[in-house]
């Protein structure tokens, strides 16, 4: 099937109808996510034997792309849950088969968040301010507080990490497991009111000692940068999907900054089409060539995760940096937009005011500009001497 065929023309005109409501009400995207569902959208990476489309990464970078050119903040809140199924997809088809389950479930219609990022905490992956409690039963119970968790009125499983500061000799374990929601220990609070990306309900969730059973604990690792193969899939899934979902605004700003010109007229040109005007038609340009850009490189990135390519140590700084690059491009595209379009679009409730709204959040998810150039700095000249 292809993106067409996935995602019709018909349902992202349903999708793109509800946006600018979404955003005026600050409010959970349920019908989307309904009709997502509906499609089997949620199943893109789930294998065919489960029930899903088994798709790679670089199918589902493009289908999301096109998904956030209607609904951006519906398009970054799934990225959520096709993280957590693509890690799954990444990790078996390198032989490791311990989130198997991940995808069975979503197979079955349950629905996974990311519940990760905590406010001061710029190691991300590496270190954590939330506690595990290991249990006798190898169980653990997960105290802490989680920010910007896209999904949070919609999540079914939510999968998240903490410290046993105990563990290893007193050096301290890294504990990821998956928390159920009709469980208690979980709170989702009310305080996602925010300049853009406003349907995503992307709420802060406080963990008052919520239990993960054994068998919903996936991985324990060392405190500290690491090589292991869920860090991988995870910076893999998680910056690919994420520039997939910001290249798509950029491209409906652009399509819409064109429509734009193409209608405008200028009375000192005698009426004639904006479009005629050397200084917007490099404007124009400008942008066209910004996307031009970016979007083979989303679509090698994600290819040669799919292939297996082993990159080495360039791994990391290629995923952070397609990332970063995706999402400052996306900006420098919609300001285009913006500039082309005129004073229309500083008008409150304007689809190109909304767009220029929700795409400054890209630069707020991990791997963030200074991340990502101290990332690419250490895979070339090496780390900074103590």
């Amino acid at each position: 099937m292809n993106s067409e065929e996935i995602l019709p023309d018909v349902l992202l005109e349903r999708l793109r109808g509800r946006a600018a409501g979404y955003d005026r009400d600050n409010r959970f995207f349920h019908e989307d996510l309904e009709e997502l569902a509906d499609a089997g959208y949620l199943k893109l990476f789930v294998p065919e034997a489960d029930g899903g489309l088994g798709l790679g990464l670089e199918a589902v970078a493009a289908l999301q792309q096109r998904l956030a050119t209607a609904a951006p903040a519906t398009a970054l809140a799934v990225n959520m849950h096709l993280v957590w199924t693509g890690v799954a997809r990444v990790m078996a088809a390198r032989g490791d088969n311990s989130l198997d389950f991940v995808l069975k479930e979503a197979g079955k219609g349950e629905v996974f968040a990311f519940g990760i990022s905590e406010a001061g905490n710029d190691s991300m992956l590496f270190d954590s301010g939330t506690v595990a409690e290991a249990l006798p039963d190898g169980g653990y119970r997960f105290t802490g507080r989680k920010i910007f968790t896209s999904l949070s009125r919609g999540w079914t499983r939510l999968g998240t990490f903490g410290k046993d500061a105990a563990a290893r000799d007193g050096a301290g374990e890294l504990v990821f497991g998956f928390i159920r929601r009709d469980e208690p220990g979980h709170e989702t609070l009310s305080d996602w009111d925010t300049l853009g990306m406003r349907a995503s309900a992307s709420n802060t969730t406080l963990l008052h000692g919520a239990l993960v059973p054994p068998d919903r604990i996936f991985r324990k690792l060392p405190v500290g940068p690491n090589q292991d193969l869920l860090i991988f899939a995870i910076f893999a899934c998680f910056e690919t999907l994420l520039a997939a979902v910001y290249t798509g605004v950029a491209e409906r700003a652009f399509f819409l900054g064109v429509e734009n010109v193409k209608r405008r007229v200028s009375a000192k040109n005698g009426g004639r089409s904006l479009a005629q005007d050397p200084d917007i038609r490099w404007k124009v340009a400008d942008a066209a060539l910004a996307m031009d850009g970016i979007q083979p490189q989303i679509a090698t990135v994600a290819r040669d995760v799919d292939n297996l390519v082993d990159h080495g140590a360039q791994w990391f700084p290629k995923l952070v940096g397609i990332k970063s690059r995706a999402t400052e491009n996306a900006r420098h595209v919609v300001d285009l937009a913006i500039r082309v379009t005129g004073g229309s679009s500083f008008f409150r409730g304007s689809e190109m005011e909304r767009l220029y709204r929700d795409v400054l959040a890209g630069i707020f998810h991990p791997s963030n500009d200074e991340s990502a150039h101290n990332t690419v700095a250490n895979a070339w000249l090496g780390p900074l001497e103590k």
